[in-house]
């Protein structure tokens, strides 16, 4: 049985977000990290100018990005040279290249920075690496598994199984799953409330997202959001079962935002009153989302129009649409560093 201390979250969600102060020059000196699928490449926003400062090389088709707690290291993983790229954040540069069995999906990396589970699409299984020793320390079978997600905690990592139509969750003190929770459905992004109670998973044929009780282990409602668009127009980047691709809880856990491919728009979902109250339109083809620790903007990458949204909270307008590189996925966010290693 799980111990209930597990179940506190550092208030992360999907998408690698980093809370490392909240005051006004720290909400001031964010960076948004890029993940190109179709590029070789991670496009680095400064969301103070709300510009392109940087491009990292990675390898081609860059497909999940995470970084650690204190926003030294980033990790992204590379499809088509079965890779997990250890880098640097001040200098950009890949310190360390670890070898996978197959092509990975999204990482999640542990606060310490001890631990990158790395989902293996077309192996059935999850690598967790090791990032000191820069090596597999084990491999855990998962059928389809596709995203991980850390939720502030140094022990537990959660991995989806598209297969089996689950959320499984790693205990990586005894480096085996601890629980095996149904999402109903074959899972795509998902998040978990502050309090580790309750996750959102939004799932293939799904224009909205389930709602699942983490202890009880069982969907408690799906919630299907009205759209504009009875039909999903031809998707060059994502499958035609997916109507839902990102959704992030904004930090103070009121508010779900959540990703249409059907009307190219974010819509808002208030979580107590349980009801969507508004919507924001993006690019084409929104696919993922973060929110900046401070809670003054939501990033999306557009795949279909190679850019990505920047959105005011609590304006719920588009400030700003930041070209990057070809078809932008996933994201992460941390606090700037300075050449020499130092926060600013």
């Amino acid at each position: 049985m799980l111990q209930p201390k597990f179940w506190l979250s550092a208030g992360m969600f999907l998408g690698c977000i980093l809370v490392l102060g909240t005051d006004d020059s720290a909400a001031q000196s964010f960076k948004l990290y890029v993940g190109n699928s179709r590029g070789d490449d991670i496009s680095v926003v400064d969301l103070v100018s709300l510009k392109v400062t940087g491009e990292i090389k990675a390898g081609e088709h860059v497909h999940g990005v995470c970084i650690q707690a204190d926003g030294k290291r980033l990790f992204a993983t590379v499809e088509v040279d079965h890779t997990l790229r250890i880098i640097d954040i001040a200098s950009q540069q890949t310190i360390a290249t670890v070898k996978l069995p197959g092509r990975p999906n999204q990482c999640a990396a542990t606060p310490d920075g001890k631990y990158v589970a790395v989902p293996i699409r077309d192996g059935d299984s999850v690598e967790i690496v090791d990032v000191k020793q820069q090596k597999i320390v084990k491999s855990l079978p998962i059928k389809e598994p596709h995203n991980a997600l850390n939720t502030g905690s140094n022990r537990y990592i959660y991995v989806s199984s598209m297969g089996s139509h689950e959320i499984d969750l790693i205990d990586l003190e005894k480096m085996d799953y601890s629980a095996h929770i149904p999402v109903g459905g074959r899972p795509r992004p998902y998040v978990v409330s502050q309090d580790g109670k309750t996750m959102f998973v939004a799932v293939a044929d799904l224009h909205g997202f389930v709602i699942v009780d983490i202890a009880e282990k069982k969907v408690l409602e799906r919630v299907e959001i009205p759209s504009d668009h009875a039909a999903l127009r031809k998707l060059e980047y994502e499958t035609q079962d997916t109507l839902t691709h990102g959704l992030a809880l904004t930090p103070d856990g009121s508010e779900l935002w959540v990703s249409s491919l059907l009307d190219d728009s974010m819509y808002i979902y208030d979580v107590k009153a349980k009801k969507v109250t508004g919507r924001v339109s993006t690019g084409m083809g929104p696919n993922w989302i973060v929110f900046t620790p401070d809670g003054k903007y939501a990033c999306i990458s557009n795949t279909d129009t190679d850019d990505v949204s920047i959105i005011d909270v609590k304006a719920r307008r588009e400030v700003a649409r930041v070209k990057v590189g070809k078809v932008p996925k996933r994201l992460a966010i941390a606090r700037a560093i300075t050449a020499r290693g130092k926060l600013r």
